[in-house]
């Protein structure tokens, strides 16, 4: 079975980017489930119903997300009522929305798709290893593979998860950084890694921001608004083919295509 996973949209350019080249990535390379990381896919910060929207209608099947989840105020109702766009199942009880969910592909697979944050250099959320672990313990037999986004600062946290959980889940797949990474690779046990899947979002900015709200942030320390970039856009992901019967990944290509 093979898995589009897409890095983190950032806006607009983000979201024409994969409108224009998600269907040649799918064909060329028979993806049956596309996951995108969608926790800035509107201008920026967040997600809305909208934009939720927008990405199931060209051919998204799941969305996660990370911390800037919450930056749009009706985002506490949308993650209620959406399954499908989940936000890190290591926040405490009682936030809204889902940490996880089963999508079954066409070919009758049941994957689960989870979510979590890392906790170096980020918000002090519950512990991702013992949560990951509790999760997988609820899931049991009831899936044939388990997806993981990691959305996390720290290169050194993203390795250590890929490393624990090697041979437990098909996938561990680092988000947040927004720069690609080159450690793509198959671990022993047969877990697919890669310490940041990248962005998708504007080529000449700054992690998607517009430089000039950067540089002046930078020489100021003042507090300026942040915008996403214009121009033309790239599209990070990773393509990760899993073997349905032993839920191992046979392998894992990276991709970085442009988009004008």
């Amino acid at each position: 079975m093979k898995v589009l996973f897409v890095g983190d949209i950032v806006g607009k350019p983000g979201r024409m980017a994969l409108k224009a080249l998600l269907p040649g990535i799918t064909d060329s390379h028979g993806v049956e489930l596309v996951i995108v990381n969608g926790e800035n896919s509107a201008a920026g910060f967040g997600i809305t119903k909208k934009v939720g929207n927008e990405l199931f209608a060209i051919g998204v099947h799941v969305v996660t997300s990370g911390n800037h989840i919450w930056d749009k105020k009706e985002a506490l109702e949308y993650l209620d009522s959406e399954q499908k766009v989940i936000r890190p199942l290591n926040y405490p009880p009682g936030v809204p929305g889902f940490g996880s969910v089963v999508h079954e592909s066409a070919s009758g697979a049941k994957v689960a798709v989870i979510n979590l944050a890392g906790r170096v250099f980020m918000p002090p959320l519950d512990c991702p290893f013992r949560k990951l672990e509790a999760e997988l313990d609820r899931l049991g037999d009831s899936v044939d593979m388990v997806i993981v986004d990691f959305h996390a600062e720290a290169t050194s946290e993203k390795v250590a998860m890929g490393q624990y959980f090697d041979g437990k889940v098909s996938a561990m797949l680092g988000t947040h950084t927004h720069v690609q990474t080159a450690d793509e690779c198959v671990l022993p046990g047969g877990t697919a890694y890669i310490t940041d899947v990248g962005m998708s979002g504007p080529v000449n900015s700054v992690i998607g921001v517009d430089s000039k709200r950067i540089f002046e942030r930078f020489l100021t320390h003042v507090p300026v608004r942040f915008e996403v970039a214009h121009g033309p856009s790239m599209l990070c992901a990773v393509v990760v083919d899993i073997d349905e019967k032993t839920a191992r990944a046979r392998s894992i290509e990276r991709i970085q295509l442009h988009h004008s």
